[in-house]
């Protein structure tokens, strides 16, 4: 690494001397829509956006940076929820927009070839012919990038029966901070040596730029059918969650949605929701003909058992579609009850889904807050949405802190404080609290080897290990005193 400190301009020119001068943004005013990702209330500005278009141009701007100490944010379609890709001051943008390039769609081995700036949802567009669809849909799959799902580990509303990103992602081929590259996983079942594969995924940046993915595509099911379910009390909505998973059946896909969530979403899509509703479930089963219809039967009995006061089952392909895009509406919506939401990511055990939406509710009316719940209700992954207006001063910080007692909720009931959107800079207040001193330790350990500088995406996902350190040092101390 070099000692010498080189100006702004100085450090554009030499990207310039590789990349395209128009793909090298240093002015205010085109880098503004760069300043922040889907949580639009942390906003930072860099030095500057580079959109480098070859693996060549891409080492070459981490080995300049690498030389000179300057921080380096990956960017994909800018949709994440954590503010894990806002931008440092002292670094730049790496835009990956410009890798969107299917490379390969291999039917016989159901494998898609990818760059990172691929779009979630074209993956199974590009697949559709060969009768294959890539599982994992967030509800931002019309935008997000497969780069971005892997940093993530993001997963969706199919994620109960078919997994998050971790558990349909084969091998990346990935950049280290110094422009190395590496590739790690495999095409078989499993590799040998440490499993460094699962460590990438959900790793939000810090560890290595991602150049190339490959995943498993799954056979389109025969038939898939959504049951629709209202009722009277979350009680009865959690209680048939877990009837549904205790009877043996993994759905595709089980939702909730509260009242808020269902009026929003149902003014937004039109989807046929019971607007009286307290709670709806949305159960999608699928498989071959025989089996979801006994399955679907099942479902059906299950919700009337639990004093469901209405039942719907879709009917046709169209039906379905319809009542799903009311469910990924569902935080557009929102924004048509509220000037600003604040929308929180959690997980935990399925039992507890009662006690916690009611605990929510507890605390939404302590800080005078609203919140519309909308959730993937089988995995227990809770995506609460607080309803507040950024305009009225000190609003932001009561919200913040609102959603740093729902987080903490979570872990004491047995959960965690994110189940897809990832750490980010939104939660590493939260990080001691779900992790010990030790455990953080550990994180940053992992995170100095891969990246001894701190120059992929600092300030992100885990505490540096120097605050780590002195963390560990008080938590001892705190013990010694209580001796």
């Amino acid at each position: 690494m070099s000692t010498t400190k080189l100006s702004n301009t100085d450090l554009c020119q030499l990207f310039r001397e590789f990349i395209a001068a128009e793909y090298v943004i240093s002015d205010a005013e085109t880098m503004r829509p760069y300043e922040c990702d889907g949580l639009a209330m942390y906003c930072e500005m860099p030095i500057a956006v580079l959109l480098p278009e070859t693996v060549e141009q891409l080492q070459q701007v981490l080995q300049i940076c690498h030389r000179y100490s300057i921080p380096v944010v990956a960017r994909g379609a800018g949709t994440g929820l954590c503010a894990g890709a806002m931008p440092d001051a002292a670094g730049v943008v790496l835009s990956l927009a410009k890798f969107d390039q299917i490379i390969a769609i291999d039917p016989q081995s159901r494998i898609a070839v990818l760059q990172p700036g691929v779009r979630n949802l074209a993956i199974s567009e590009a697949a559709l012919e060969h009768g294959l669809y890539y599982a994992p849909d967030p509800s931002s799959q019309i935008a997000c990038t497969i780069g971005g799902n892997v940093a993530e580990n993001s997963g969706g509303v199919h994620c109960l029966k078919y997994g998050l990103t971790v558990h349909n992602v084969l091998s990346v081929e990935m950049l280290t901070v110094a422009g190395e590259l590496l590739c790690l996983g495999s095409d078989g079942l499993d590799s040998c040596g440490f499993d460094l594969l699962a460590l990438i995924n959900g790793s939000e940046g810090l560890l290595g730029i991602i150049t190339q993915i490959k995943v498993k595509l799954l056979p389109i099911p025969e038939r898939a059918q959504v049951v629709m379910a209202a009722f009277d009390s979350i009680q009865q909505a959690g209680d048939s969650v877990g009837a549904i998973i205790a009877a043996g059946m993994i759905p595709a896909g089980l939702e909730m949605m509260d009242s808020h969530a269902i009026s929003a979403a149902e003014d937004f899509a039109q989807a046929g929701y019971p607007r009286d509703a307290t709670a709806l479930l949305l159960c999608e089963v699928d498989g071959t003909h025989e089996e979801v219809q006994e399955n679907i039967e099942r479902v059906e009995s299950i919700f009337q058992n639990l004093g469901a006061t209405s039942v719907k089952t879709s009917q046709s392909e169209a039906e379905r579609a319809l009542l799903w895009k009311g469910r990924k509406s569902a935080f557009p919506a929102i924004g048509r009850i509220s000037p600003d939401y604040y929308c929180m990511d959690g997980t935990i055990p399925r039992g507890q889904l009662a006690y916690v939406l009611n605990k929510m509710q507890e605390m939404s009316q302590h800080y005078g807050l609203r919140v519309a719940n909308v959730f993937h209700a089988g995995d227990g992954n809770l995506h609460p949405l607080i309803l507040f207006d950024a305009n009225i001063p000190g609003e932001f910080a009561k919200v913040e802190e609102f959603g740093g007692k729902i987080l903490e909720l979570c872990v004491e009931v047995g959960g965690c404080i994110t189940g897809e959107h990832g750490v980010g800079a939104e939660k590493m207040r939260q990080m001691p609290v779900q992790f010990s001193a030790l455990e953080l330790l550990q994180f940053a350990a992992i995170k100095t080897a891969f990246d001894p500088g701190g120059t992929l995406n600092p300030g992100k996902g885990i505490p540096t290990l120097r605050w780590c350190q002195e963390y560990r040092s008080i938590e001892l101390q705190k013990v010694a005193n209580h001796g």
